[in-house]
């Protein structure tokens, strides 16, 4: 998507991740877009005003109290000058000013004067991430609608350090950005969809539990892709590491009922698209305790019960939605397959998949991978989509949807 003509703000924060706005920077310029910088004292600890100024071509504005920035109210002409704030890193410090309203230095007072949107990329400990006073600010700044990418889980800079808290990555941020200002049609708004994604976790003991290894990739692209073209989209969402997609309200739950009732309670809708990889069967019972080893015996049975089949109720229940789409991971007769579920499921249309280790789809295949081949099934019908991946095959499919709901909700 281009950004040509657009104007963005880039406030950096002060933290380690600062040194990836200078490739947010090269990354938005590419696709057209303006970037302004400005930068904390914090922030000029870890890159250069010049490093950012160079990549940006233009000035960089780092004190509230420069003459010269100043002398025509440069602050207020600042926040109101662009088509969209972003803030990367934001820092607990950056967040919490904003959050309480307060404006101090040269950044947080474009904040709080700007009247465009906001989109924040938050970067900190996991620790600094959950504590209750930053729980506290999250939630005050998504009532204020401030926007949220990320953060992802992995590794911090801080050795033996690990958890939730990275910055979003620059590509992610400039997904977001574009999300926040495409300019294009909007087919699916006043539609409601309903997204599942990711898989679930059916609990053997309070350690061990049943699941597969499904990353959430392709529902969560769905549901960002729904999202662009105006839908209000509600995903339910499985255990997953990756960030949940902007502009969509996510539900998480852990287990195979949970996730069932989460979808039940957000009927009617207009559309429910089910791609998790919800586990078919669940312990019969969770041992309050951690089953142990036994030397000299064999390993315990484990019982089993099968779980809610959540597209099947969907697909049957008395508030189904308009369109009913499921997916269908299958390692053996790919499309035979899907044709059978789809009465017994009530649906309009399988996706299915082959996610056999020889599907030939990268190193690790389809589940947990970043490409997909899909075969598009409803009745005698089936469109076979090639090779591509989990974002471009959710642009298409959010096309379909669009294509079969027909257009703006008029009620």
């Amino acid at each position: 998507m281009s950004l040509l003509g657009k104007r963005v703000l880039l406030i950096i924060g002060g933290g380690i991740a600062a040194y990836k706005c200078l490739d947010l920077i090269r990354r938005l310029r590419e696709r057209g877009a303006a970037v302004r910088c400005v930068m904390t004292q914090a922030s000029r600890e870890f890159i250069t005003p010049l490093s950012a100024g160079a990549l940006s071509a233009d000035h960089v504005f780092t004190d509230l109290f420069d003459r010269q920035d100043e002398h025509d109210v440069g602050h207020i002409r600042l926040s109101r000058e662009a088509d969209l704030v972003v803030v990367a890193p934001a820092t607990a410090d950056l967040m919490a000013k904003l959050a309480t309203g307060l404006a101090n230095d040269l950044a947080s007072t474009v904040l709080l004067a700007t009247d465009k949107p906001v989109l924040m990329a938050p970067a900190m400990n996991p620790k600094m991430w959950a504590h209750p006073a930053t729980l506290r600010n999250r939630e005050t700044l998504s009532r204020d609608g401030i926007r949220l990418i990320g953060p992802n889980s992995g590794e911090m800079a801080e050795g033996g350090e690990a958890g939730e808290g990275r910055m979003a990555e620059p590509l992610e941020i400039v997904a977001a950005i574009e999300g926040m200002l495409a300019d294009g049609p909007r087919p699916l708004a006043g539609r409601k969809i309903v997204v599942t994604s990711g898989s679930t976790h059916e609990a053997i003991d309070p350690v061990r539990y049943i699941a597969n290894r499904s990353s959430g990739r392709q529902g969560h692209a769905i549901a960002a892709a729904l999202a662009k073209l105006g839908a209000a989209v509600h995903l339910v969402s499985g255990p997953v590491s990756i960030a949940d997609p902007q502009g969509v309200k996510t539900v998480h739950v852990e287990s195979a009922r949970q996730m069932h009732e989460a979808v039940e309670a957000l009927l009617p809708a207009d559309a429910g698209i089910f791609v998790a990889a919800v586990a078919d069967w669940r312990p019969q019972a969770e041992t309050a305790k951690k089953i142990k080893k036994q030397k000299g015996k064999d390993a315990p049975a484990l019982a089993l019960t099968e779980n809610p089949d959540i597209l099947a109720a969907v697909g049957h229940h008395e508030k189904r939605p308009r369109l009913v789409i499921g997916f269908a991971a299958e390692t053996e007769n790919v499309v035979e397959n899907a044709r059978a579920k789809l009465a017994k499921k009530g649906a309009d249309i399988i996706v299915a998949n082959d996610v056999s280790h020889d599907s030939g789809i990268g190193s690790s295949g389809v589940m947990g991978g970043e490409r997909n081949r899909v075969h598009l099934v409803s009745g005698e019908d089936v469109e076979e989509w090639p090779e591509m991946t989990k974002e471009d095959v959710a642009e298409r499919l959010a096309v379909v949807v669009a294509n079969m709901l027909g257009g703006e909700r008029k009620d």
